[in-house]
């Protein structure tokens, strides 16, 4: 039984995925299309599913290697051509998701952290935070333990704009 939903039918839920999927940064994995697409009580999991596997099918989105999910040409021009079919408050609460999504994404694109082994022993951690033009900051440490890397590499990852704002506040700081 399906849910209480503007969504009615398996079309109308091929031109929501359709419409993420154009709207979306980026080739994006499973869940990500899931999550997005249920902004409306009237999709469910099984239809989603099976709508999208007809997409791929069908030639408007494609899947590659990695498991994500991108649209194509063909995707694209169908979801222009259908996306005012798609009723406005669900339109709507997708743009809404969509702006949080793409900010994560473009974040992650911009603050990479990474650890390293090194022969000699220890840990090379590197951390880079860049904007949308150039790299700001760029640190690379040396750890001893593995645990004590991957903890810096995700606590950067988590904060790298307010551990930049912190380290040029020290930097600038006067004696």
């Amino acid at each position: 039984m399906n849910g209480f939903g503007f969504i009615s039918d398996k079309l109308e839920i091929k031109f929501l995925i359709l419409y993420i999927a154009a709207r979306v940064v980026g080739p994006v994995p499973f869940e990500v299309l899931q999550d997005l697409s249920m902004c409306d009580g009237g999709v469910d999991y099984f239809r989603f599913s099976e709508c999208l596997a007809d997409l791929v099918r069908t030639e408007h989105l494609t899947l590659d290697a990695a498991g994500l999910y991108a649209i194509t040409e063909k995707g694209r021009q169908n979801s222009a051509a259908c996306e005012s079919s798609l009723p406005y408050t669900v339109r709507m609460q997708v743009e809404r998701n969509l702006v949080a999504h793409n900010e994560r994404l473009k974040r992650r694109e911009l603050v990479e952290a990474r650890v390293e082994e090194r022969s000699e022993g220890g840990y090379i951690v590197e951390l880079s935070l860049r904007d949308e033009l150039d790299e700001l900051m760029g640190l690379r440490l040396l750890v001893t333990r593995q645990e004590m890397a991957q903890d810096l590499q995700k606590r950067f990852q988590d904060r790298a704009e307010e551990l930049y704002t912190k380290i040029m506040g020290v930097l600038w700081e006067e004696d």
